[in-house]
């Protein structure tokens, strides 16, 4: 596995050039295997990638009927909720979505009703059915947003989702609203042929700090994510701030 760091001038920058950098990634893998897949995350930096996207004249260089839309975690919510990152994500993405490839978590009025865990159930049987005869689907590049305590998707510090073994689980007790979710594991996302790490904002820089100063995964779960081909941290300058210039790689 190869972790890079890339620092930008800006947040504006950031989501400019992921944007171009996950155009060219989807490129590359229906070029290599006739489709690409993806696991998207939340949040204004993420959403500002997904408009880039949508705004980008090499859009068009993308067969999007064959591009697999799936989610890291997601807001327990009724479907439609503008909370939900699947929410954001459409209206972001727009007419690239094509419904037949777009594998969102459930909502609290979806097929499995209320109860987060048989909607978390659910999610892990449809990604091994699309996975089969493995338990996950391959995923080409898998984003996550960085919060300001370290979390990655809805695993947040020594929360028992940073436990879990299955590839979904119910999150119960987020410290940060709304406190149920669905969120894949560690197993699931690290799975990932790669995982681009993607933060903006000086508020992120202490954890950011303390994911390349030694910290455990517990304590900061960004720390314990890695793709099995690739590790990239996408970062603005603010971000950044307390990483060694000479470290580029979390410890």
């Amino acid at each position: 596995m190869n972790t890079d760091v890339v620092i930008h001038p800006d947040r504006e920058l950031l989501a400019h050039t992921v944007a171009a950098r996950l155009l060219v990634s989807l490129v590359d893998a229906q070029s290599a295997r006739g489709s690409a897949s993806v696991v998207l995350t939340g949040g204004g930096v993420a959403a500002a990638v997904y408009r880039a996207v949508a705004a980008s004249p090499a859009r068009h260089t993308v067969d999007w009927s064959r591009v697999t839309f799936w989610w890291g975690d997601e807001r327990f919510l009724p479907a439609g909720d503008p909370e939900r990152n699947e929410t954001q994500a459409r209206e972001a993405f727009g007419s690239l979505f094509d419904e037949a490839t777009v594998l969102p978590m459930p909502a609290t009025d979806g097929p499995a009703g209320a109860d987060p865990d048989a909607a978390a159930a659910r999610y892990a049987r449809q990604l091994a059915d699309v996975g089969a005869p493995a338990e996950l689907p391959h995923f080409d590049v898998l984003l996550l947003g960085v919060g300001e305590d370290g979390h990655v998707a809805s695993i947040f510090p020594e929360h028992p989702a940073g436990y879990e073994i299955r590839t979904a689980c119910a999150v119960r007790g987020a410290p940060k609203p709304p406190p149920t979710r669905i969120t894949l594991t560690k197993a699931a996302i690290n799975s990932a042929a790669q995982i681009w790490l993607i933060a903006g904002g000086a508020e992120k820089a202490d954890a950011i700090e303390a994911a390349f100063s030694g910290a455990g995964p517990d304590q900061i779960p960004a720390a314990g994510v890695g793709g099995v081909e690739r590790t990239l941290w996408l970062l603005d300058r603010a971000a950044a701030a307390g990483i060694n210039p000479g470290v580029r790689t979390p410890h």
